[in-house]
């Protein structure tokens, strides 16, 4: 079955708690990749979005099972941010107690290479309401070799 894909501001109006949260980060995502090709866009740029985490806490796994704490997914987010462009639907979310699981389809160019992705991202919340965990999955077609070399000096877990 397809899921309709809908536009994030048509729909956060309808959740509440930690999933709209996991909404509205995907917002201020979206709101400061397009803002990281201004001068003088840095990791400190992402401080909006360091409220809503955990910063001493946060893990983030990606979809290549990389794992980054606070500051490697910001210094992360900075370049990816710079040199790309991104939007995103939503297909539907759900919560179970403090975690919440976001499906989008995903739709990025990054120095000229297009791509369109399903995402499924799993964001787990501490008693404060901060991100603690962020789980990336990826439905894909395989990418061109030089896509991953962002990837390059970023450990992988077995």
């Amino acid at each position: 079955m397809a899921l309709t894909l809908r536009d994030l501001d048509e729909v956060i109006g309808d959740y509440t708690g930690p999933s709209r949260a996991a909404l509205e980060y995907t917002q201020l995502m979206k709101k400061l990749v397009d803002a990281g090709k201004q001068p003088g866009f840095s990791a400190d740029s992402w401080a909006p979005v360091a409220e809503l985490v955990a910063v001493d806490s946060f893990e983030r796994i990606g979809p290549f099972k990389e794992v980054m704490n606070w500051p490697d997914y910001a210094a992360f987010l900075t370049q990816w941010a710079q040199t790309s462009e991104w939007e995103c639907s939503f297909k539907r979310v759900a919560e179970i107690g403090s975690l919440v699981l976001l499906e989008l389809e995903e739709r990025s160019t990054t120095d000229g290479f297009s791509s369109t992705v399903n995402s499924a991202t799993t964001y787990e919340y501490n008693a404060d309401g901060k991100v603690v965990h962020l789980a990336v999955y990826l439905q894909m077609q395989l990418p061109d070799p030089e896509t991953l070399k962002s990837y390059e000096g970023i450990q992988i877990t077995e």
